[in-house]
């Protein structure tokens, strides 16, 4: 792997997370940019004053998905559960990007935590690998809010980033969503699923 991608998280995503965590000591402009929750950008009305000056002076919002998933991410940390919100975030962004937890991460400490089924958290991501950006947008409201009320972390800066790559990258994207997952769901001590059992050597 090189030093390029090795790096870690692009700066402009990390600063935008803290932008929206300060907008967001505000209950007005909380309550704002909560609006948006699973909403395209042409229905976000109310948070355009906050987020239209910051992204243009940081970011090319010209692709539809990108923006999407600014206002997207923005409505989520908005709609932070209240144990959330009296959690200082981590801060993660001086870490390497690709060892970053993602969502499957957080999916997969949520069933190493006994929050979610795996049956039903492997669903979730499977069901999410084969859809539009417009559908997991609307997935994610009740899903982010499951994970924080149970205490499960979200690093919002790499879901940004995966989320403004959706249409593009999917597979890529749900592949490292998947690969996190059972990484961090399978308990410590398991045997690998894959290892051929003795006797079927000796078939």
């Amino acid at each position: 792997m090189t030093d390029s991608t090795a790096a870690a998280a692009p700066p402009k995503h990390d600063r935008f997370i803290s932008y929206v965590h300060n907008l967001c000591q505000d209950n007005r402009t909380r309550a704002e940019l909560r609006r948006g929750l699973g909403l395209p950008v042409e229905r976000c009305n109310y948070m355009h004053r906050y987020l239209v000056p910051w992204l243009h002076q940081h970011d090319d919002v010209s692709y539809p998905d990108t923006r999407r998933a600014y206002y997207g991410v923005a409505s989520l940390i908005a709609a932070r559960p209240r144990v959330a919100r009296q959690t200082a975030p981590a801060d993660t962004s001086a870490t390497a990007w690709y060892l970053r937890p993602n969502l499957g991460s957080a999916l997969g400490e949520a069933v190493k935590k006994d929050v979610m089924k795996p049956g039903t958290a492997e669903s979730a991501l499977h069901l999410m690998s084969r859809q539009s950006s417009d559908a997991v947008h609307r997935t994610l409201p009740a899903l982010t809010r499951q994970l924080q009320s149970s205490g499960i972390a979200v690093d919002w800066a790499v879901l940004l980033k995966d989320l403004s790559w959706w249409t593009q990258d999917r597979d890529p994207i749900a592949t490292r969503w998947l690969d996190q997952y059972f990484r961090r769901s399978m308990p410590t001590g398991v045997t690998d699923p894959t290892t051929t059992l003795p006797e079927e050597n000796e078939r």
